[in-house]
C-alpha cells in the first residue's frame, strides 16, 4: 500500500509539474517555441534636465514625449505615453551620482478597437545609482536604476498591479572630432540597457526589455546638449513568457543643466548627463 501511495504522489506531483510548465500568467499556455511579434515604431521625443540646487544637490526633471505607429503611418502614428519623471539627485563625487524620485506616467489606449477608457495614469518610485570612467578619449557609464511600479489596465475599475524593475545600463560616449567632451564635440553614443521584473503577476516573463541603441549628439555648450539615435528593444509578454514583443524606436535628446549659483560656489563639472 505504502509502494502504491508513493508511486500515486510520484505521478500526481510530475502531473503538476508538467501542467504548470505549460502555462504562463492567467492560464495562458506557452507555445512549444519561442514567437517573435512583427515590430512596432516608435518615436520618443525626450529632454534631460540637470539643475543645480546647492554644492552636492541637483533636481533632475525629465520629460518624454512617445509615439507609436498607427494605422499606415509609422513612428509617429499618435500618442502613446506620456512621462514625467523628477528626482533630487546628490553629487558624491566627480564620477559618482545618486538619484531618489518619483514617476507619474500617462498611458494612452492606442488600440483603435477597443471600447474600454483611453487614458489611466501610472505611478513609480524610482531610485538611480550612476558611475562614470574615462577609457582613453571616452567616458563610460554604468547605470543601475531600480523602479517601483503601479500599473492598471484601460478596462473601468481596473485594479493597480505592483511590480519591480531593475535595470541596468552600460553606455559609451566617444568623441568624433575633438579628443575629448567639450563644447563643439560631436559624439557617438552606443549603449546597452537590460530590464528586469519582478512581482506576483510575473509568472514567467521576467525579461522586460533589452534594448540596443545608438545615438549620435553634439554638445554646443557646457549647458546644451542635443542628440538623436536609433532603438531596437524586444522582452517578454507579460502575460506569455513564450511570446516577445519587438520595437523600432527613433530618439531625440536635449540635455540642458542650468547652474544658477554663483561662480565661487560651483564645483568642477561633473559627468551627469545619461
Amino acid at each position: 500500500m505504502k509502494k502504491l501511495n508513493i508511486r500515486y504522489f510520484t505521478l500526481v506531483a510530475l502531473l503538476c509539474l508538467v501542467v504548470s510548465s505549460g502555462f504562463a500568467q492567467d492560464g495562458a499556455v506557452l507555445p512549444g517555441e519561442s514567437k517573435y511579434k512583427e515590430p512596432t515604431t516608435k518615436m520618443w521625443f525626450n529632454t534631460y534636465g540637470k539643475i543645480r540646487v546647492s554644492k552636492r544637490l541637483f533636481w533632475d526633471a525629465q520629460t518624454h514625449f512617445r509615439f507609436e505607429e498607427t494605422g499606415s503611418v509609422n513612428h509617429i502614428g499618435q500618442i502613446a505615453q506620456i512621462y514625467n519623471r523628477h528626482a533630487l539627485g546628490y553629487i558624491y563625487s566627480k564620477k559618482v551620482n545618486f538619484s531618489l524620485g518619483g514617476v507619474l506616467r500617462i498611458n494612452f489606449n492606442t488600440d483603435h478597437e477597443s471600447a474600454d477608457r483611453n487614458v489611466v495614469p501610472e505611478f513609480r518610485i524610482w531610485h538611480q545609482y550612476q558611475f562614470a570612467q574615462e577609457v582613453y578619449r571616452a567616458m563610460i557609464y554604468h547605470r543601475i536604476r531600480i523602479e517601483h511600479r503601479w500599473t492598471q489596465g484601460f478596462q473601468e475599475n481596473s485594479e493597480y498591479t505592483y511590480r519591480n524593475r531593475w535595470r541596468y545600463m552600460l553606455r559609451a560616449k566617444v568623441p568624433l572630432n575633438h579628443h575629448k567632451l567639450k563644447p563643439k564635440t560631436l559624439y557617438i553614443a552606443p549603449e546597452a540597457e537590460l530590464i528586469m521584473q519582478s512581482g506576483k503577476t510575473v509568472v514567467a516573463s521576467p525579461m522586460e526589455d533589452l534594448r540596443l541603441t545608438t545615438t549620435l549628439g553634439y554638445i554646443l555648450t557646457p549647458r546644451l546638449t542635443v542628440a538623436a539615435g536609433f532603438m531596437y528593444s524586444m522582452g517578454q509578454d507579460l502575460n506569455n513568457g513564450g511570446i516577445f514583443k519587438q520595437s523600432y524606436t527613433g530618439r531625440v535628446h536635449l540635455y540642458y543643466s542650468p547652474d544658477f549659483r554663483k561662480v565661487k560656489n560651483k564645483l568642477p563639472e561633473i559627468h551627469l548627463n545619461d
